[in-house]
């Protein structure tokens, strides 16, 4: 027996579809091509074949800025182990507490831009309130250029991320936390548990869930970490490209170098690994899944 076709369910999804190819499959398919292409915005792109990959290869900025990259997701165990830490001490029942919850919370609605202005003025080597505490207290004699130092520049730029983020992800953590059921730290406690054993014992397997979730948001958020590198260091990315990341380092070939073709090659390289990097992470939560 044959059915009639209705065309109704795809009237509701085709508004969807159209917001989802006009801006995703769209913009993917484009980039793919211009990374083909030798293209500065202006002018029609030029098929060049592989050679923009063949450039990104021999480019030590590129390595450099993949690198750091990498080497900013350090910041994501940090803000995971001090979100739960926050979110455990704030998960009481005391006078005032939901002030402090909101207190921690300020940094994560705060913007971007203006958190990494107040930053600059904080590690400002002439006038700055970190050289200035420094000097009044004895630690050093003249001002340090925090800013200016390669070494400084990406854990100052991680330290902001952190103090941003760390407000954000202990709600969360909070949310799970509010989610296990008190019987349990009772029968931790019958058992012999003190208040870190407890922890240890109820509250991280119960949380396992946020912290795989936390752990695939936040990684994916270092990766492509761009307006704190910005703000604090400008267009240059610090010194010797100390701060340059993949979004960074996408941003300035198509927008300051005109390089739009190399560009799409960089954001073809940053697609793979954030790829990769969310298979591993749900095979994560598969395998948690499994587990329960």
């Amino acid at each position: 027996m044959n059915k009639k076709l209705s065309l109704t369910p795809y009237m509701f999804i085709t508004p969807a579809m159209l917001v989802i190819g006009v801006f995703v499959l769209f913009p993917i398919v484009a980039v793919v091509y211009y990374s083909f292409t030798d293209y500065d915005i202006i002018t029609k792109p030029v098929w060049v074949g592989l050679q923009n990959y063949q450039y990104l290869l021999h480019d030590d900025v590129f390595w450099q800025a993949l690198k750091n990259s990498f080497i900013y997701l350090l910041a994501t165990p940090i803000v995971i182990v001090l979100s739960i830490i926050l979110a455990i001490m704030v998960n009481r029942k005391l006078p005032g507490i939901n002030l402090f919850r909101g207190l921690y919370y300020i940094p994560a609605i705060s913007g971007s831009i203006a958190v990494g202005i107040i930053w600059r003025w904080l590690f400002d080597a002439q006038g700055g309130l970190l050289n200035g505490v420094l000097i009044w207290v004895g630690l050093i004699k003249e001002p340090v250029q925090w800013l200016a130092e390669p070494g400084f520049t990406l854990p100052i730029a991680m330290l902001l991320t952190i103090w941003m983020g760390v407000g954000y992800y202990m709600m969360v953590f909070l949310a799970g936390l509010q989610n296990i059921s008190e019987e349990l730290y009772d029968a931790a406690q019958i058992d012999g548990c003190n208040s870190f054993q407890k922890h240890l014992h109820v509250s991280l397997p119960g949380l396992r869930p946020q912290i795989v979730v936390v752990t695939v948001i936040s990684s994916l958020a270092a990766i492509e970490v761009y307006n704190e590198i910005f703000v604090l260091f400008g267009q240059l990315g610090g010194i010797m490209n100390s701060g340059v990341t993949m979004v960074f380092l996408l941003w300035r070939e198509a927008f300051r170098l005109q390089h739009a073709g190399r560009a799409a090659a960089v954001a073809m390289v940053l697609l793979v690994i954030t790829l990769a990097f969310s298979i591993f992470n749900l095979r994560l939560l598969e395998r948690g899944s499994e587990a329960e």
